[in-house]
């Protein structure tokens, strides 16, 4: 397997990134839409998620397509992002078509940012313009770090991020990961330098300084981000159970059914569990998305698709475990970040 041309999740064929964010805010919105609808399904690990439209990704639901995905910061406000996509898609003229009328399909999961840093005091919710803004934004190139959903995120120790990889397998098949990682557990190794995800780097996309030489870890250093949020909300304990999550977006251009992209989401969690440590906490949110660009009535007959659907969960894990690790290696400081960026301490 090698990375596409992009390394990013637009590799597979017909898909589109959008970001939006505010930098007082320290919070912003990142959008996934394509030129047609897409089957999808979704898996969630985490103890505290936070999400919309997610239970008609389910095999048995009516909804067979969907039009856009979203990830944004903002908590339960930023699910107001996906209001914004779907003024968008109307005003496009997409959407599930019910008669004269089109719906379009719009699920979305968020992250916990509202103690990073960041000015919250705002009078209006600005998720529904970030949303909107976002998906105006979509191309097949887009930024990483801290940037769209992954603007304020904050991993143990580091700054998070969005981040996002690719591989085209050796039939041709391409699958890709998206997401921003927000993570209660940390990126990096003990001395924050390496990280978890280091053994699955291509090249030096994450800074290439390579694996822990070192073993016999038990659990990463005391986290910072806890720290600095108590001392933020100046408060005896946690400000909220939910308040880290890594939320992400797994795509083949394979055709995979409902059932298959359910499947291939439960698999690509592994991607999470190898680049953060502690991952799936009660405190975290963990949620991947699967999508399938490919008709799946084309499928090879037999079980001859799910023979490659395994190639395909092992590549989406893989990707998803580089893309953690991009996100907070892309990170940039910011005035009144909390947390420093990765790259400032290499």
């Amino acid at each position: 397997m090698k990375p596409g041309p992009l390394n990013l999740i637009t590799d597979v064929p017909g898909l589109k990134v959008g970001n939006a964010q505010d930098r007082t805010l320290k919070s912003g919105t990142t959008v996934l839409t394509a030129n047609q609808p897409f089957t999808a399904g979704v898996h969630v690990m985490g103890g505290a998620p936070g999400t919309r439209e997610t239970d008609l990704l389910a095999p048995d639901k009516s909804v067979a397509q969907i039009d856009a995905l979203v990830l944004s910061g903002g908590s339960a406000f930023g699910l107001d992002a996906c209001s914004g996509v779907v003024a968008g898609l109307r005003d496009d003229g997409r959407g599930f078509a019910v008669g004269p009328a089109r719906v379009p399909i719009v699920p979305g999961a968020i992250l916990f940012d509202l103690l990073n840093g960041g000015d919250k005091s705002w009078q209006h919710n600005p998720y529904a313009a970030l949303g909107r803004a976002a998906y105006d934004a979509a191309a097949v190139e887009f930024d990483l770090g801290s940037v769209g959903a992954g603007t304020g995120a904050l991993a143990s120790r580091v700054k998070g991020g969005l981040g996002s990889a690719s591989f085209v397998l050796p039939g041709g098949v391409t699958v890709g990961a998206l997401l921003a990682a927000n993570p209660l557990g940390s990126v990096t190794t003990p001395g924050d330098r390496h990280f978890w995800a280091a053994p699955f780097e291509i090249g030096n996309e994450f800074g290439g300084v390579g694996a822990d030489p070192r073993g016999g870890f038990a659990s990463p250093d005391p986290s910072l981000k806890i720290a600095s949020m108590l001392e933020l909300a100046a408060a005896a304990e946690l400000p909220s159970e939910g308040s880290n999550t890594t939320i992400a977006i797994v795509a083949t251009d394979a055709p995979l059914s409902k059932s298959q992209c359910q499947r291939l989401a439960i698999a690509a969690h592994d991607g999470i569990a190898r680049a953060i440590v502690p991952a799936h906490s009660p405190g975290d949110g963990d949620l991947v998305f699967a999508l399938s660009t490919g008709d799946a009535s084309t499928a090879p007959p037999g079980g001859e698709l799910e023979a490659d659907l395994g190639d395909i969960c092992h590549a989406a894990a893989l990707c998803l475990s580089r893309a953690i690790a991009r996100a907070a290696a892309e990170a940039r400081a910011e005035p009144g970040d909390l947390l420093p960026a990765w790259n400032d301490l290499h």
